[in-house]
Formats: structure tokens, sequence, C-alpha cells
């Protein structure tokens, strides 16, 4: 069995899918603009690029033609497959 891989662990333009999102760990408010935005289970998603931080946040989340900002604990509580 594979291990799980999360979106935060992804290489710059590595294409993966959500497959499960811990909405848990979000606040409320947090989790309806992600949604909002397409994030969830079944997205296909890539990173375009980190932060250059310490931390690496914000990462550029590309779903679709559309690039979002997101938090690296958000992208830390989605596992995703690679395709």
């Amino acid at each position: 069995m594979e291990p799980e891989l999360t979106l935060d662990t992804l290489a710059p333009l590595e294409r993966a899918e959500i497959t499960r999102v811990d909405w848990a760990v979000l606040a409320p408010e947090e989790a309806k603009r992600l949604q909002a935005l397409g994030i969830d289970k079944g997205a296909r998603v890539a990173i375009a690029h980190r932060g250059i931080f310490i931390g690496k946040d914000p990462i550029a989340l590309m779903v679709g033609r559309m690039q979002v900002a997101i938090r690296r604990v958000h992208a830390k509580a989605m596992t995703v497959k690679l395709v």
C-alpha cells in the first residue's frame, strides 16, 4: 500500500487529485472559502510555487486555470494522489 501524500509535500508542477480533506483542522470560515474556490475532494491541483520565507508560506496552488494562495497548514490537511 502506498503511503498517503499530502498536498504540502508535492513538488512544484506535480499534478494530483485531492482524495480527502480534513476539514476539522481548519477554521469554519477558512473551510468555506476553500470550498467556494473549488478546493475539495476530486479537484485536480498542482503547486505553482511556494513562498520564499521560513515555512514556505504561502503556497500558490493551481486549480484548473486559477491560481490560489493557501497556507501550508491548509495544504497539509489535504490528502492527494498523483495523476
